[in-house]
């Protein structure tokens, strides 16, 4: 399998544009610490782009 990012939601989505809040859907991320591991693309990329100021990425 190719290389994954760990993705944590470290700041609470409220106060948020609605489109952060859906692009945080898109990424599965729902609820305050949770983490989601997925794919290091560039589609994947691009969402955390938007809303990387939410948001700890690391490698693996």
């Amino acid at each position: 399998m190719g290389r994954e990012l760990s993705i944590t939601l470290k700041r609470s989505l409220i106060g948020t544009p609605l489109r952060h809040r859906v692009v945080m859907r898109g990424l599965g991320l729902r609820r305050l610490h949770q983490t989601v591991r997925r794919p290091d693309t560039p589609q994947v990329r691009g969402l955390i782009a938007m809303v990387g100021y939410l948001l700890e990425v690391s490698a693996g």
